[in-house]
């Protein structure tokens, strides 16, 4: 039988990725295969028929402009790009009326407005390459366009940064545009400042997501770096960035992987791409070996994960493997090259000392975030972070209530989705409660009200108009406490699960255990465990569907079943591990928490202050 390994299955499979030169040939790696996929006119890149929310079109200047990430930083950190035809034809007729491959009208709130800001980018860093080749009828028919997009309303969120990107192309070379519109859009961005590093995403104020690394800080760092006449922001920007490095170093984990959480995960290593920013900016947030490791680790962990079809290096949706169950409506088939975001650091010199520093740990120390409400807590290849979760915003993600509400997120473990609402005894419910009236029908944690003390978390939440829960999440060494509070007017089913590990054949086999009041499975490498304490579920072990975890295919986990009367109060607690160590069955599986008191749970509650900074 044949056997494959994942570096078969990556266009960077196998890569060592410990110095520049690595990680150029890296890039070059994640580009070329898409060059199969450029059209007659090489305005437009399409890998496969597949659609977005919007139009076509769009989607194939997306193919054409991500890859603008990481073209721009190999060129102008001296690599030697072989397809400048390819662009130069591509931007000629793609911002050509008159061309069958033309890009098409932008208008109000466009897709279009997001890709431009990587063509703005490439004529900020490398005009020369980029800009100066093309026939002056050709520039000025990018120029048009351009000012045509950026004159256009962007939606209140990370993409106003997009006009400023744009104006920092058409700045550099020399084409007029309104410069108060830049002003504009610039003291908007500071307007969703929160403190203490973190911005909200417009209207989306209370989401914490990775668009604060990879949009907010990334945009604002280059700006940084480009602008720096304009000191007040590039002193504003830097002093954000370096408290906000302090505790984004904690969503990563000893091997490098990060805490799978949010939406737009397909971006997949744009994760890191934060850390390739601080280096572009030379700004030495934590030291540079910290930066660099936190980078390096990064990167190299994607080179071990299945991220494209067999041989073809061609990037999937997906997270660790191909799977759409992650994606968002405004994810195309070539959405994930904003992954090429991470390759920012090549345009520094090698002596830069970001290159010529020691890789070092970033800190294991746990870590209490009270703006984004988690609390992080570093075992060995295993980071995890408890969530309170957002306290409210509207319902626009996908499955929104897995990517943002689950009680607890592992960069091991990644979380899961029940993509069958109409599937109670089968969902998986990892780090989550879920309940039902029918044994059909199921609701979760959506939006919430959340709190933090300490280390401690506290969040309310209602289900159902008559169904009011009040949930405490507790660290307890390698274990963590949940309890909930549930006052309900009607009968209901409930079900609980822990963290789900990988049931693939490369897992190896599987061994489990099953009593009344706990259950634990365990792979060749990984435990996963619940037990109960409050003595009214029922423990079982779980195979939920195929394809429904972001890390493995198949997966299997701990839950426990439990029943809730009309008009009651009910109190459900357990404790929950999940470790990347077989062993720990003899001895952390034997030392099981206690519940706490219901004085100790009221303190907690009374004690704790809102998320966010409110």
């Amino acid at each position: 039988m044949a056997t494959f390994d994942n570096a078969h299955f990556s266009p960077i499979g196998s890569r060592r990725l410990e110095t520049k030169e690595d990680l150029q040939d890296a890039f070059k790696a994640t580009f070329e295969p898409l060059l199969p996929a450029f059209s007659s006119g090489a305005a437009r890149v399409r890998v496969e028929q597949g659609g977005a929310h919007f139009d076509d079109a769009a989607a194939d200047l997306e193919g054409f402009a991500r890859p603008l990430w990481g073209i721009v930083p190999f060129v102008a950190g001296g690599g030697k790009f072989e397809h400048w035809d390819l662009y130069h034809r591509g931007l000629t007729n793609g911002t050509d009326p008159d061309h069958p491959e033309y890009w098409g009208t932008v208008g109000d709130r466009d897709q279009r407005q997001v890709e431009l800001a990587a063509i703005g980018f490439a004529m900020a860093l490398i005009p020369e390459q980029f800009w100066e080749p093309l026939s002056e009828k050709a520039k000025e028919n990018m120029i048009q366009y351009l000012r045509h997009g950026r004159d256009k309303d962007y939606p209140i969120c990370n993409w106003r940064f997009f006009r400023v990107l744009v104006d920092l192309g058409l700045k550099k070379v020399g084409a007029q545009y309104d410069v108060k519109m830049t002003e504009e859009y610039l003291d908007d961005v500071d307007s969703y400042y929160l403190g203490e590093g973190y911005y909200g995403d417009g209207f989306e104020k209370y989401k914490m997501d990775y668009y604060n690394p990879w949009a907010f800080h990334f945009y604002g760092l280059i700006y940084a770096k480009v602008c720096p006449e304009d000191s007040e922001r590039q002193k504003r920007y830097k002093e954000r960035t370096r408290v906000f490095a302090e505790q984004f170093q904690h969503w990563f984990a000893d091997d490098g992987s990060c805490i799978p959480f949010g939406r737009s995960l397909v971006y997949r290593f744009a994760c890191g791409s934060y850390w390739a920013a601080l280096a572009f900016a030379d700004e030495e947030a934590l030291p540079w070996g910290v930066i660099k490791g936190l980078y390096m680790r990064h990167m190299r962990w994607w080179t071990k994960q299945p991220i494209s079809r067999l041989n073809s290096g061609v990037l999937s949706l997906g997270y660790a493997y191909p799977n759409s169950f992650v994606c968002e409506n405004y994810n195309s088939p070539q959405s994930p090259y904003w992954a090429m975001k991470a390759f920012l650091p090549l345009a520094l010199p090698s002596t830069h000392p970001f290159w010529t520093a020691q890789e070092l740990p970033a800190s294991s120390a746990p870590a209490n975030l009270p703006i984004p409400g988690m609390v992080i807590s570093h075992y060995p290849q295993n980071t995890v972070a408890l969530m309170s979760g957002p306290q409210h915003f509207r319902d626009t993600v996908r499955f929104q209530a897995e990517k943002y509400c689950k009680f607890a997120y592992s960069t091991r473990y990644g979380f899961s989705i029940d993509a069958n609402a109409k599937n109670f005894n089968s969902a998986s419910f990892d780090s989550m409660i879920g309940f039902s009236e029918d044994g059909i029908h199921f609701r979760i944690r959506e939006s919430t009200k959340a709190r933090i003390h300490e280390d401690r978390l506290y969040s309310t939440w209602s289900p159902w108009e008559d169904v009011s829960i009040e949930t405490w999440l507790i660290p307890q060494g390698k274990w963590h406490i949940r309890v909930h509070r549930i006052e309900s007017g009607r009968r209901l089913d409930s079900m609980e699960g822990g963290f789900a590990i990988s049931k693939t054949d490369a897992a190896g086999n599987i061994t489990k255990l099953e009593m009344p009041d706990r259950s634990y499975a365990a792979n060749a490498e990984d435990f996963s465990g619940m037990v109960n304490l409050s003595a009214n579920r029922k423990a079982r072990i779980h195979v939920p569907e195929s394809n429904s975890n972001l890390m493995a295919q198949k997966t299997i986990l701990p839950q426990l079943l439990g029943e809730i009367a009309a008009g009651s109060t009910t109190l459900f607690g357990c404790a929950v591990l999940a470790m990347p160590d077989t062993q720990i069955v003899n001895s952390d599986w034997k030392a099981v928490p206690e519940l706490p008191s219901e004085e100790e749970l009221e303190a907690i509650k009374k004690l704790s202050k809102p998320v966010f900074g409110e």
